[in-house]
């Protein structure tokens, strides 16, 4: 599963996207500041997200990577580090995240697979993105905020989390790695659909991209600066 990614497109990028997607008199309020490139994002790091605002309106937002773990996966630990990636939608634990107000998108320019091809070193990421020229895309994220012990020298805090769907990997990704990859929506009507639509239809999104539409643009390295 998908473990790392990067978004090295500048805020401004970002926020021209929303002009693709708004109607009306929507307008975006960016509250993550000054932000630099990412070039490595890894679980539990905190990245941006395009999200409902809590009164109306949309927000680009920091979020930190790992939704809450089911309850049943942490009987006996002292901390939860999250889940990052979300398959089973029909799951009650994450049922009650698909509603439109728990809906968002993660942007991002390229993410990373651990190499299953059998000749590569171990643990030897591989770096998957539109075209070379990194354009920017989104996951079909989902978003919370949960209370909880992340790591034990923070202690409980409360935080605003992010996950994204998962699916059947398409051709480029399967002989990388068979078992999944994230749901990528590169059309502003596949944005909008998953930021609005009613809970059955935005579902039909998750689904593998198109086969040639991704290609391999780096390997062996935890961060992709390009």
């Amino acid at each position: 599963m998908c473990n790392l990614y990067s978004q090295t497109k500048s805020q401004d990028a970002m926020r021209h996207v929303f002009d693709d997607i708004r109607e009306g008199d929507e307008e975006l309020v960016d509250l993550t500041g000054n932000l630099p490139s990412m070039a490595g994002i890894f679980p539990d790091y905190s990245a941006p997200i395009i999200r409902h605002g809590p009164i109306g309106g949309w927000q680009l937002a920091m979020a930190r990577w790992g939704m809450p773990t089911p309850q049943v996966f942490l009987k006996g630990k002292r901390t939860d580090p999250g889940v990052t990636n979300i398959r089973n939608t029909r799951s009650p634990h994450w049922r009650r995240w698909l509603g439109i107000e728990h809906r968002c998108l993660v942007p991002f320019t390229s993410f990373s697979e651990i190499d299953n091809r059998g000749y590569a070193p171990r643990n030897h990421p591989v770096w998957f993105a539109l075209d070379a020229d990194r354009p920017l895309a989104f996951f079909a994220g989902i978003r919370t905020e949960w209370t909880s012990v992340r790591k034990l020298k923070e202690g409980e805090v409360t935080a605003e989390l992010f996950g994204f769907l998962t699916c059947p990997p398409n051709a480029e990704v399967a002989p990388v790695h068979p078992k999944a990859m994230p749901v990528i929506l590169t059309k502003p009507e596949e944005w909008r659909r998953w930021l609005t639509a009613p809970t059955p239809e935005a579902l039909q999104l998750q689904r593998p991209l198109p086969d040639g539409m991704l290609q391999i643009v780096a390997e062996g390295v935890r961060e992709d600066a390009a």
